[in-house]
């Protein structure tokens, strides 16, 4: 995908402002929240099973992150990836913690049955998900290098026809035998809470404008990826970074990313 058509995906969610339902976890509400109003996008945040139905209908995406993860959550989840294949949303799933409990990875495979349009999780929650080295997950962050989980992600690929986007200090996307590699973002990055999901967040912001998913997805991640490196040049420590994110993402134009964005793409 060249930098100009990243950019004018950027422009096209600021034009078209996609509503997007946020089922997420408490601990990263606000931060994808303030990414999602920074770039034009209009989130909701709702988890009554009651009004699922009724806010997806108005909604451009739905977000599936299972963090704070609980029995009522779980059904409620299920639900609204149903509803979201009725109602032809696109939908991502962030399989936060994925492998450190039984009733994580039942929860997961469910979600999984009913077809993500996009999965987005660092390496070990990639590899969990794929059957892979149920073991070697630490918690919500990775024990895996990003490049490690590229045979998970060509499994999931092919099993669920997700397109699969694994955050890590280089970004892939695994789609339909093509690989987008991201060389940007910064180390600070891992030192802020909720980056992972704010990059999910956003991804479902710019599935919702279109139907070119696999384009959307990549400029997402790249979009969030030089935002944060941007951000990190002139922040003090990942205080001030998160401060710095929301306004690199408000402001990030044409020459940001033609000037630094570094991607590379092949078939595989």
């Amino acid at each position: 995908m060249e930098k100009l058509g990243i950019f004018n995906q950027l422009e096209i969610v600021n034009q078209q402002a996609p509503i997007v339902h946020s089922i997420t976890n408490l601990v990263v509400m606000n931060t994808t929240a303030n990414a999602l109003l920074a770039i034009g996008a209009s989130p909701i945040m709702a988890h009554a099973q009651e009004e699922i139905v009724e806010i997806i209908g108005i909604s451009n995406a739905l977000v599936i992150n299972i963090g704070t993860l609980s029995n009522t959550w779980a059904e409620v989840m299920v639900v609204a990836a149903q509803t979201a294949n009725e109602k032809q949303r696109p939908w991502v799933l962030d399989p936060v913690g994925a492998g450190i409990s039984a009733f994580r990875n039942a929860s997961l495979q469910r979600l999984l049955n009913l077809k993500p349009t996009v999965i987005r999780a660092n390496a070990s929650e990639i590899q969990a998900l794929a059957d892979f080295n149920l073991s070697n997950t630490k918690g919500v962050d990775s024990a895996s290098r990003s490049d490690e989980a590229l045979t998970a992600a060509k499994i999931l690929n092919k099993t669920y026809g997700s397109i699969v986007c694994i955050s890590g200090e280089v970004d892939y996307i695994v789609s339909h035998n093509t690989i987008v590699e991201v060389h940007n973002g910064h180390a600070m990055q891992t030192k802020v809470t909720g980056m992972g999901c704010t990059a999910t967040a956003m991804i479902a912001a710019f599935l919702g404008t279109g139907n070119n998913y696999q384009q959307q997805a990549v400029a997402a991640v790249a979009i969030l990826s030089l935002a944060g490196e941007l951000a990190a040049g002139i922040a003090k420590g990942p205080g001030t970074l998160q401060l710095h994110l929301y306004d690199v993402l408000y402001n990030l134009s044409k020459a940001d990313i033609i000037d630094n964005l570094n991607l590379v793409h092949y078939a595989y």
